[in-house]
This record gives structure tokens, sequence and C-alpha cells, in this order.
């Protein structure tokens, strides 16, 4: 009778706990809901990432991931507020809840992950850490750097990874720290420092920024693995889910060739994995608490992930970045997703 006793108990409990535990994944879904908007953490000006202008109307790769979740929950993306923050304080947001999602040129590392209690849900953007310096005189690589002060932002890896970079090869240097972008492009102007060193995607964005763009030039050497992409709390895992799938499903509409102009085309189309991909078939974005259609609420508001690409950093924008390890890896890069099936 007690071993029954217990194991009611322990099935009791179980159920308990497994109630509790839906209810607390659907926390942060439940809380947009009721809101009425996703709250959204981005830098604080970034050209082709997130940037507003004088109307306050804010666009960028970073902020199309947004619109892009907003557009998945809400069919509208414009039901998202955005929140500029430094990189000191980006973590802190969201641990706080200040943020639903932090969508701000991040990188992932074990460290933010198991020390600050985040999961970063993917990669958005591989990227690398390089030098931007003077096109004179004309400098080769970092290794031919002599005696030379560097501009890092503070809250970032590009302090350490420079440091460490440059101490190993026995280069002689002074890192001069900087709290903000617009802070980094003042002190090169204005000769506190000769070199800048950020994310590749980071000093594009910034040269276009200088007096004379076309006296400067980024390096070719990339010092370090910078794997860029959208965070979120630990604690939610329902969220977890729609935040990596909304990226997932990015990748997976621009390889199935569904984008906004094609979309009318694919959500008629007879192929399994394209009807599975718009929700003609299956109930996948049931699951994550989504709707049948959230792929293609997802492309009629950003386009798919080259779209998205191309539009703010790549071809068709002022930063003019090649895709190279953001392509596809059906073409030569490394975006891959898994299916949605």
């Amino acid at each position: 009778m007690a071993s029954r006793l217990i194991r009611y108990a322990t099935i009791a409990s179980l159920g308990l706990m497994a109630q509790f535990g839906v209810a607390h994944a659907q926390a942060t879904l439940a809380a947009v809901k009721a809101r009425g908007s996703l709250v959204c953490g981005v830098s604080q000006g970034l050209a082709g990432f997130s940037q507003a202008d004088a109307a306050g109307k804010w666009s960028g790769f970073d902020v199309d991931f947004c619109r892009a979740v907003a557009a998945a929950i809400f069919d509208d993306p414009n039901k998202v507020s955005f929140k500029p923050l430094s990189a000191e304080a980006r973590f802190d947001a969201l641990r706080k809840g200040e943020i639903d999602v932090l969508s701000r040129n991040s990188t992932w590392t074990m460290g933010r992950e198991a020390a600050l209690g985040l999961k970063f849900a993917g990669v958005t953007y591989y990227d690398g850490q390089g030098f931007l310096v003077a096109r004179e005189p004309a400098v080769v690589s970092p290794l031919d750097f002599s005696d030379v002060k560097i501009c890092a932002q503070t809250g970032t890896t590009n302090r350490d990874n420079a440091a460490d970079f440059l101490t190993t090869n026995n280069v002689k240097h002074a890192i001069v720290e900087v709290g903000s972008p617009d802070e980094m492009v003042k002190a090169y102007q204005d000769g506190r420092c000769n070199v800048m060193t950020a994310d590749s995607s980071q000093l594009h964005a910034l040269q276009i920024r200088l007096a004379k763009p076309g006296a400067s030039v980024i390096l070719p050497d990339v010092i370090s693995k910078e794997p860029l992409g959208p965070v979120v709390r630990q604690d939610d895992p329902q969220w977890f889910e729609i935040v990596k799938w909304t990226h997932f499903a990015m990748l997976d509409a621009e390889e199935l060739g569904v984008s906004a102009k094609t979309l009318p085309a694919a959500i008629v189309s007879a192929k399994p994995d394209v009807k599975r991909l718009v929700g003609t078939d299956g109930n996948y974005g049931e699951q994550i608490g989504l709707t049948k259609d959230w792929v293609v609420r997802i492309v009629r508001a950003v386009g798919n992930y080259g779209e998205s690409f191309e539009r703010n950093v790549g071809a068709f924008s002022s930063l003019g970045i090649p895709r190279g390890l953001n392509q596809l890896w059906s073409r030569g890069g490394i975006q891959y997703a898994p299916p949605v099936r």
C-alpha cells in the first residue's frame, strides 16, 4: 500500500510539474500577446543592421528579424517596439525582462550562455573580427602594425581578441576603449586611435560614416570567429523554439525559392516540402504556439533570409557586403537550416 501511495504521489507530482512547465514555457509568448507587441533589443545605431531614421523608423538586418518574429505571432511586422542598447547593457536588459529578444550583433560564446543564463537561438550572421586603417601609408596586415593605438568597444569580445592576437604576435599596441560606435568613429577621426577593430560587418558600417570613407581600408585579415545571432533567456523553451525557428524558416524559404514575390505560387504549390513550409500540410507552427501559416506571415512581411540580407547589408545596400559564409550551404556558404517537417 505504501509503495502504491508513493507511486500515486509521484505521478501527481509529475503532473503538477508538467502543468507548471507548460505554463512557464508559454510565459513570454503570453506576455507578448497580452502586451500586443514584441519588445526587441537592438544596437544604438549601426548602418545596415539596426538604425532609426529622422522620423524614428527602424530598419536593418537585425530589425528585420524582430519584425519577422512579430509577423509570426501577430501577422503584423509593425507590432514591435525597439529598445536601443549599448554593448555593456544588452545582456542585463534581457536577463531583467526589459526586452523579449535581443537582436543586436551579439557574438555567441559559451560564457555568455553558461554564466549569464541566456541562450543563442542560432547564427543569423557569420562574422569575424577585422581592422580598419588609413589607406596611406599602406598596411597589408595587422602583423605590420608598429606601436599602434587601436579603438575597441567596451562590453564586446573585440577588445580581448585584439589584445590576444597582437600580444601573441609581439605587436606593440595600446587599446583605446570606447563606449559606442559613434565614439569609435569620433576617436578615429580625431586621432585618438589610428586603427579601429570590430566585427568586419560593423567596420563596413563604420567606414561609410567617415568623412572620407575612401581614405581608409578594411584589411583582409580576420582574427576570430564571431557567430552573431538573436538571444533569449534560458527559462522559456517555447519562446526559444519560436525565435530559433523564425531564423530557420527564413533560410528554408530561401532554399526552396519561397520569396515575397513567389509567395502566392508557393501557397498553392504541390511540392511536399513547400507545403509543409507554408502550412498547407501539417501543423508545425501550431506545435510551437503559432499558426499554420506562420512562415507565410514572415515571408510576406520581410521576405526570406536572402532578401533581407541583400536589402540591408548585401548587394542592394550601401554596405555592399558579399554573402560569403552567409550564403546558403547549397551555394558555397555555411548557412544551413533543419527542414520544417
